[in-house]
């Protein structure tokens, strides 16, 4: 089996359809030691490259923001060779500028989860990464120079607040998200780029707009339903434009997975544990991490 070195993360929107694009598909569902991932992993072929590609809500999207086995997630892609992520999630929008149907490369996060799983560490000792900058600015570059190439906006930054879910925002949270100076808002960006950091793996987030948030008023005069259809007409938009920016970037044949990166040294100073109080069973536990 060839190692992929490129992932694609398919949340909502990307996530059911993605597949159906691959080629030479071969399926893989590895135990780690956090449990089984979201769904089994498939590797195959996308704009003349080898790829893993995971469903995060699993098959049929059966599995909440906040059920979402991130950690296993993580783990079972760094444990098959792979050292760049490349996820998608559907995000509200903060801002009268950052339009429904239109992706964002996101580069900072807002923490609100609770209930989720946030290191591989626990276990191990006293583990800090640095996280100031917490996607890929190399990966984010890449990216946003392929983008300049298509006819449809890519916002070039934007600060995601990651509730905890699966309610939406009530008007008060949003108006304050908004205070906040956050320009998005989702439910599974993290623990997921926390993870990738501490397994020293390259990651970039494409937010798919789908709405604005309850911040702003919808037309009383519009169905619940209506809403609804529109709502999920924005996210098959934005689905396919980040298709294409991913098939613009992977066929552009630049290297994506670079051990200069910092993201792949981010351990290096991380371990405040001395070495002789650290747990011997729990750090081969976790070997993959460290390769």
């Amino acid at each position: 089996m060839d190692k992929p070195q490129i992932a694609v993360i398919g949340g909502t929107g990307l996530g059911d359809g993605f597949a159906a694009r691959l080629a030479d598909i071969e399926e893989v569902f590895p135990d780690t030691p956090f449990g089984k991932p979201s769904a089994p992993v498939q590797l195959g072929t996308f704009a003349g490259r080898r790829i893993a590609f995971l469903n995060r809500h699993g098959q049929g999207h059966c599995l909440n923001p906040s059920r979402i086995p991130y950690a296993a997630n993580i783990f079972a892609l760094k444990s098959l060779g792979v050292r760049t992520i490349l996820a998608s999630g559907a995000v509200g929008s903060l801002r009268e500028e950052y339009a429904p149907k239109e992706v964002v490369l996101a580069d900072q996060f807002i923490d609100k989860t609770f209930r989720r799983q946030s290191s591989f560490f626990d276990a191990l000792g006293a583990v800090h990464v640095e996280f100031a900058q917490p996607c890929c600015a190399r990966l984010r570059r890449q990216l946003l120079h392929v983008s300049r190439r298509l006819p449809f906006p890519v916002h070039p930054s934007g600060t995601y607040v990651c509730m905890e879910g699966p309610q939406f925002s009530t008007r008060a949270e949003s108006q304050m998200h908004r205070q906040w100076g956050a320009d998005l808002i989702g439910m599974t960006a993290l623990p997921e780029a926390k993870l990738a950091r501490e397994a020293q793996m390259c990651y970039a987030l494409l937010a798919l707009i789908t709405d604005y948030d309850c911040w702003r008023p919808h037309d009383p005069n519009q169905s619940q339903q209506s809403l609804l259809q529109e709502i999920i007409g924005n996210l098959h938009t934005a689905t396919d434009n980040a298709v294409r920016l991913l098939e613009e970037l992977l066929a552009g044949g630049e290297p994506l997975a670079d051990d200069r990166c910092p993201c792949r040294h981010a351990l290096e100073l991380a371990v405040w544990t001395r070495p002789e109080a650290q747990n011997a069973d729990e750090r081969r536990r976790l070997r993959p991490l460290w390769e």
